[in-house]
């Protein structure tokens, strides 16, 4: 927040220290009674060979304080700061209509791109629920580092290359038909995939052929390829419907294919500067020293693995996009892999592997069951979010039977909940998901920040216009509009937090803040019926109430729906 900024620049004067690290020291007060920010003087005892209440005497009287503040006053070992609340807000409002939805937005990013690789699907394989986590973070960092001046590059990194094409296309002939394949799309291929498994397990001469097929797609087989090919058309067919539902655009899909014919310059590196080792056939660098197993770069086969292609992925990035970050949003159980893969490309001279960071996540399972395509146990993503959209739409139906545009609120609250469900806590924790928790839109919700703003919304609508210029901001000195506005002060430094943490869920808690605090000053004071002057205080929080709430809706991935 300003304000806290201004108080530890002028404690940074009298204490002679760095204004940014005091900055992180203050407190919010547990009543407003106690003021409106606490700066704790523990630790300063030490160096200042005073006892904390002693040190916060001595100091309060002595702080030239910042416009906008009445008074710092000494509580044990606690400066409390009070603002001068009409001031206060009065500063915080005309910032906000000042900016208007570009309220927490700046220019720190300028110039500087950051590569994003994010949910990442796989060819022929179902787009699940498992894949929610990955596509709902990494699509909320694109659109928070944008917000921040940089340019957010949207990278599909498609599993589309592999001996499971191989399998796929054996599968297909034995036992597929293409009217049946081409009108069911994904879950066709799925049916079938699940079926190799089963009959290579009485069968393991199928292994053979299913490599035998891929081996052909290497070698440029034509039918081979024309299959292959095909099977993406019919996956991407299905997932750019779920991508519609959710709003998101990729500036790359370049998948796994794209890179087959760039890892032989990166193994030759690797050679040239005697990392690579042969060990048991296979060659490898050696991570023993960093108490890492090593990193395979080629089988005993001369095959490549993902370490390889995440090699020559990371270079063609860094020589593409002249990146300032490139972030891997991926489950955590893939934290070993990242940590061998960026100490590699660090052994290997690349200084911008500093600037590379795996933006791990919790694991996402169903009903305590883990996913498995093999074993037929998916829960796609689309039959979710359309699932959710028909609840939705089911409520609207039943309390506003006259809301205009039934269709498309249920489509902005049903697809919001959903992506909410994995944005409101920190993106390590795990996810056992349920349809009962997906879909409940009671609590801390999306449907609930959403309504909020719908209702900001109402109440500007009744109000017609209003003036800005000829508000009382002494009607806004109350508890809970206090509250408000403090809640909309700090939304800026949640932004940048989540960028700096990499966890948008930071945004979504902002606005939840938000949420509660309107609805909190909604209950607690008239606005419409007051007089003029009190009307236009009024009127004016909850606008920019609304603006930001629509903003921080807007940063992780939901609508902003006028009406609910």
């Amino acid at each position: 927040m300003d304000d806290r900024h201004a108080l530890s620049a002028a404690l940074g004067e009298k204490l002679n220290m760095e204004a940014d690290a005091l900055s992180e020291w203050f407190e919010t007060p547990p009543s407003d009674d106690l003021g409106d920010y606490a700066f704790p003087c523990f630790r300063l005892a030490k160096t200042m060979r005073k006892a904390p209440n002693l040190i916060a005497a001595e100091l309060a009287p002595q702080i030239v304080l910042p416009a906008g503040f009445s008074r710092a006053e000494a509580v044990g070992g606690y400066i409390n700061f009070f603002v001068n609340k009409a001031d206060y807000a009065k500063s915080v409002l005309t910032r906000v209509r000042n900016e208007g939805e570009r309220y927490g937005a700046s220019d720190e990013g300028a110039g500087r791109n950051v590569c994003i690789d994010y949910s990442s699907v796989n060819i022929a394989k179902p787009f699940g629920i498992h894949h929610l986590s990955t596509t709902a973070i990494g699509h909320a960092l694109y659109r928070i580092y944008n917000f921040l001046g940089y340019k957010s590059i949207g990278i599909n990194h498609l599993g589309d290359w592999g001996t499971q094409f191989g399998k796929m296309i054996v599968a297909y002939q034995k036992w597929g038909d293409k009217e049946t394949v081409d009108r069911e799309g994904v879950r066709s291929l799925v049916e079938l995939y699940v079926r190799f498994h089963q009959e290579a397990e009485k069968d393991a001469s199928l292994n053979d052929e299913g490599r035998a097929w891929f081996r052909k797609i290497e070698l440029g087989d034509k039918e081979a390829l024309s299959l292959f090919n095909w099977f993406k058309e019919l996956t991407m067919r299905d997932v750019m419907r779920v991508y519609e539902l959710l709003d998101i655009r990729f500036d790359s899909y370049a998948g796994e294919s794209f890179y087959e014919d760039k890892m032989l310059p990166v193994v030759e590196e690797l050679r040239e500067k005697g990392l690579l080792k042969v060990d048991q056939g296979a060659s490898i660098v050696d991570l023993s020293a960093y108490d890492m197993p090593p990193c395979i770069i080629l089988r005993t086969d001369g095959a490549t693995l993902y370490a390889t292609r995440d090699l020559a992925t990371a270079i063609y990035r860094k020589n593409t996009y002249d990146f300032a970050k490139s972030l891997y949003v991926v489950a955590y159980q893939q934290s070993l892999h990242f940590r061998q893969f960026f100490k590699v490309l660090e052994l290997m001279g690349k200084a911008w592997v500093k600037d590379m960071e795996h933006v791990s996540f919790g694991m996402v399972s169903f009903d305590g069951a883990s996913f498995s395509t093999r074993q037929g146990n998916v829960v796609y993503l689309e039959d979710v979010l359309n699932a959710s959209i028909e609840r939705t739409l089911e409520i609207i139906k039943e309390k506003s039977p006259e809301m205009e545009n039934k269709e498309a609120v249920a489509r902005d609250v049903g697809v919001g909940a959903v992506i909410w469900s994995v944005l409101y806590n920190s993106k390590i924790k795990d996810i056992n998901f349920t349809w009962e928790r997906a879909l409940n839109f009671d609590g801390e919700t999306g449907p609930y920040t959403q309504y909020t703003y719908a209702r900001c919304q109402s109440v500007l609508r009744k109000a017609g216009t209003f003036d800005f210029a000829a508000p009382d901001f002494a009607a806004l000195t109350d508890a809970s509009s206090m509250a408000l506005l403090r809640a909309l002060a700090a939304f800026p430094d949640a932004v940048k937090a989540a960028a700096n943490k990499n966890e948008p869920f930071l945004v979504s808690r902002a606005v939840m803040e938000i949420c509660s605090a309107f609805n909190k000053f909604y209950y607690d004071n008239r606005i419409l019926g007051e007089a003029e002057n009190v009307k236009n205080a009024r009127l004016a929080l909850c606008e920019a109430a609304g603006t930001v709430i629509k903003t921080g809706l807007y940063l992780v991935g939901l609508k902003a729906p006028e009406r609910m």
